[in-house]
């Protein structure tokens, strides 16, 4: 079939670089719009990119012209199917409403409509029946609609939470992180105040992963999200690591599991984008490792093309009842974001929805 033509807003920061990469010779979009800020516009790629991240900027877009983060402005280089965003959230709060109700759909990186009643968290792995609540979108007068995904950090942790939930049920959940410089974009931490050091605080991060995980691993009724019943407490750390965020993770599960029961749980774990084989999908979303010092972001960050999830450790708590303790390792900039982005948007091309 034809590939389906695709925009990439904010496509000169970290995250646009990697939905770049992504998106190079993709066989179900073809990248045909950049658009970036006003001191970005009108440059080639090549001249308004500064390229952060490994590997060759792809010389397919190299020389393309980076226009304005408008509908008109994208619509004037071409008449695209589908917008991928990755812009900042209070731009995004504007813009990516704009292009829903243009009939362009969005498939957003973006905080600003996560928690919306009508709008999906979606990981495909996890809650792809989500996807049905944007038809009530058209309440709003748009043409089309708006899939966004979750917090990089949330991400790693509700993949792994999720085959937990629906073999033992769950009910509470403590975390505490570690999470990469990359997190935080290439200007985003000083080196002075990383260097030696861990900072204990990333604003709002701790909000986000106990909010959205309630949604996330939630109910749909056919007119909205049940938030699932669960106590989630987060504590948010950044550490000196380019990328990769770390996750030490206890669990309170409603039945007894011993930790072989729980590593089956997670081997034997697929979702729908295993089931339809979306390009972007790894084969396997965790892999569990048995070594005593494993996930380590540096070893482990890039398993599955850095789609998968890595969880090792697992092991009893003494202290919560039916406890449950293990250490889970997400490619933040990747899985955490462009890349279930991109998964998102297979999904939602396979399941009809363009």
């Amino acid at each position: 079939m034809d590939r389906i033509r695709v925009a990439l807003l904010g496509a000169t920061g970290m995250v646009g670089q990697r939905f770049v990469k992504l998106l190079a010779n993709h066989e179900m979009f073809e990248l045909t719009v950049l658009a970036a800020s006003p001191r970005s516009a009108g440059k080639k790629y090549r001249d308004a990119v500064h390229w952060c991240i490994e590997g060759d900027l792809p010389e397919e877009v190299a020389d393309m012209k980076v226009v304005r983060v408008g509908v008109e402005d994208v619509r004037r280089e071409d008449e695209v199917d589908l917008v991928f965003s990755a812009v900042p959230s209070e731009v995004a709060k504007t813009i990516e409403a704009e292009f829903a109700k243009a009939g362009i759909p969005v498939i957003s990186d973006a905080s600003a409509y996560r928690m919306e009643e009508d709008v999906p968290i979606l990981i495909g792995e996890v809650n792809p029946d989500h996807l049905k609540l944007v038809r009530k979108q058209a309440r709003r007068g748009w043409k089309a609609f708006i899939v966004t995904s979750p917090n990089c950090t949330s991400n790693a942790l509700i993949l792994a939470l999720k085959p937990l939930k629906d073999r033992f049920g769950i009910r509470r959940v403590l975390v505490s992180t570690m999470q990469a410089l990359s997190g935080a974009g290439w200007t985003g931490v000083p080196s002075m105040a990383i260097t030696d050091n861990v900072i204990p605080y990333i604003r709002n991060e701790e909000e986000k992963v106990e909010r959205e995980a309630l949604k996330i691993l939630g109910r749909f009724d056919g007119e909205k999200i049940i938030p699932a019943d669960i106590k989630i407490s987060a504590s948010c750390h950044r550490v000196n690591v380019l990328e990769g965020h770390l996750e030490a993770v206890f669990v309170e599960l409603e039945s007894n599991a011993d930790p072989e029961e729980v590593k089956e749980a997670m081997r034997n774990f697929k979702g729908r984008p295993q089931e339809l084989m979306l390009p972007t999908a790894p084969k396997q979303p965790i892999i569990v490792r048995d070594e005593p010092d494993r996930p380590q972001p540096r070893l482990d960050r890039y398993a599955g093309g850095g789609m998968s999830i890595v969880v090792g450790r697992i092991r009893k708590d003494p202290v919560l009842e039916n406890g449950i303790k293990f250490l889970v390792l997400g490619h933040n900039t990747i899985r955490g974001a462009a890349g279930n982005a991109v998964l998102n948007a297979e999904l939602v091309v396979k399941e009809g929805y363009i």
